[in-house]
């Protein structure tokens, strides 16, 4: 995989919950017209556990076909059971991508041995010529593959040459780097924190696999780009201006019910999707479980969202030049807001 930046494409739907076909048409190619690195399609931003099998081949299709020789194409095939992940591996390989991500086993709550040895081996073993990503997130998978066995991975599976890095554990990171060697590639897996580990000097990540890049592709390109030039002061101006987006990927609330307070965590891809709707790009709706944020939330979204516009408006400039959309009506209307919060 090259260095740079990959965006982790949402999955657009219509107001019923069914693939809105047009709308991953657009998002596709705005992101190409955007010089984005590459794609990756039915990760999980792209709603990947609330697919039937055959919306996930066909999003990886649609992507493989639109995106290519365009951008790199990165597929979402990992799984809870290793046997479901060998047929997505089957049709992925169909498409003729460039790579597969495949996440550490989610729920079962494997050791980082058997994560290693029952899952990534018998998959990169089965298939030696496929570029294979191992997603390391715990917040979400409740297991981890550890660096001792990524690298061991790594050393015997050529095919296994980079990682997405989501612990958010900078000791983790460093520690695969130690493990792993100078040529291994660490992608972020978290936007507020790619300037971090692409400039340490233990870390050297060589860039990202991000979520904000669905909004944003030309800025965070551009913003990698200047990293792994070495050019620390110019990355830094980009980083400072995109920071109210990038602490956004999760928006963290207290909230009031009957019994007392609660915290209210809308995690991705909630505020992202509710941010594309109010900046009039298609998206739509998460699927169930994932409903809609809380009022306070959406006030906490929309005023960053509009910090951004007033500061550099330029940074919406692609959006409303592609989609067609006025970003600051969209911004200052109610209508186009209506329905994004629970009343409650």
């Amino acid at each position: 995989m090259e260095p740079g930046c990959y965006t982790a494409l949402i999955t657009p739907f219509n107001p019923a919950g069914d693939l809105d076909q047009e709308g991953l048409e657009q998002l596709i190619n705005f992101q190409i017209e955007n010089g984005i690195t590459g794609i990756l399609a039915a990760g999980t931003t792209g709603e990947s556990p609330t697919f039937k099998w055959k919306e996930h081949d066909h999003v990886i299709a649609q992507v493989a076909k639109l995106a290519k020789d365009k951008c790199l194409r990165i597929a979402g095939t990992g799984s809870n059971n290793t046997n479901e992940t060998l047929e997505a591996m089957d049709n992925a390989v169909k498409e003729t991508v460039d790579a597969v991500l495949m996440v550490d086993p989610y729920y079962n709550g494997p050791s980082s041995l058997e994560i290693r040895k029952e899952y990534y081996e018998v998959v990169a073993g089965r298939y030696p010529d496929v570029n294979i990503i191992p997603y390391i997130i715990p917040g979400r998978t409740g297991a981890q593959m550890l660096p001792q066995d990524l690298a061991i991975l790594a050393k015997n599976f050529p095919n296994v040459s980079c990682v997405k890095e989501a612990t958010g554990n900078l000791e983790n990171m460093k520690l695969t780097r130690k493990y792993c060697g100078n040529n291994f590639k660490i992608f972020s897996g978290d936007d507020a924190l790619i300037y971090d580990i692409m400039t340490d000097p233990e870390i050297q990540a060589c860039g990202a696999i991000s979520v904000m890049a669905n909004i944003v592709p030309k800025f965070l390109t551009q913003m990698v780009s200047l990293l792994n030039q070495g050019d620390t002061k110019g990355a830094m101006k980009i980083q400072t201006v995109l920071t109210p987006l990038l602490d956004l990927v999760v928006v963290t609330t207290q909230e009031d019910s009957e019994f007392g307070p609660v915290t209210c965590r809308a995690r991705n891809p909630l505020p992202l999707k509710t941010m594309m709707q109010v900046l009039g790009m298609p998206g739509g709706p998460c699927r169930r479980p994932l409903g809609k944020m809380t009022q306070k939330g959406f006030h906490i979204l929309l005023n960053a969202v509009k910090i951004v516009q007033t500061n550099t408006p330029e940074i919406f400039e692609p959006i409303a030049s592609f989609f067609n959309v006025n970003i600051e009506e969209r911004l200052n209307t109610p209508e186009f807001q209506k329905d994004l919060w629970y009343n409650y």
